[in-house]
């Protein structure tokens, strides 16, 4: 793996045998760059995206490495909460702790149905708030700079 998750792992002995998820938040550099600083900045500890076929299971405990818009391992994620539901079956504590836009379930609902249609390329007609929806909740664990206190 990379040096970032071997310093994890070495502090962490208990993960060597860990497979993380590696890769950045959202479809483009610059918004992988966005939603990390959010991340590192301590406003964002939710993220939300459509199910696919070839996903796989997320489960609470698992790791993810994220990576910011050049493709650098940054920080280190541990999903700590995980639902699957509709889109529009989002409430305003999950649009907060998202930490993007203004906070608020309504700008939520429409950056989301953005994202969605963009991403699986979907015409204005299909009713995108019907469709699965993974949202997770994550505390940052590594490095240890950027993570959140244990409880």
């Amino acid at each position: 793996m990379d040096d970032l998750w071997a310093a994890y792992v070495a502090a962490h002995p208990e993960a060597a045998d860990v497979e993380p998820a590696v890769e950045p938040f959202g479809d483009s550099p610059a918004m992988a760059d966005e939603l990390l600083a959010l991340v590192v900045g301590g406003g964002k500890r939710a993220t939300a995206g459509p199910v696919c076929p070839d996903d796989h299971p997320v489960r609470v405990g698992d790791h993810w490495v994220v990576l910011d818009g050049s493709g650098r391992s940054r920080v280190v994620l541990r999903t700590v909460d995980v639902r699957v539901g509709r889109l529009d079956s989002v409430d305003d504590a999950f649009a907060r702790d998202e930490g993007e836009g203004d906070l608020t379930r309504g700008w939520w609902l429409r950056a989301h149905r953005d994202f969605a249609r963009r991403v699986l390329g979907l015409p204005e007609d299909v009713d995108v708030d019907a469709m699965e929806t993974r949202f997770e909740r994550f505390a940052v664990v590594w490095p240890p700079e950027h993570a959140d206190p244990r409880p």
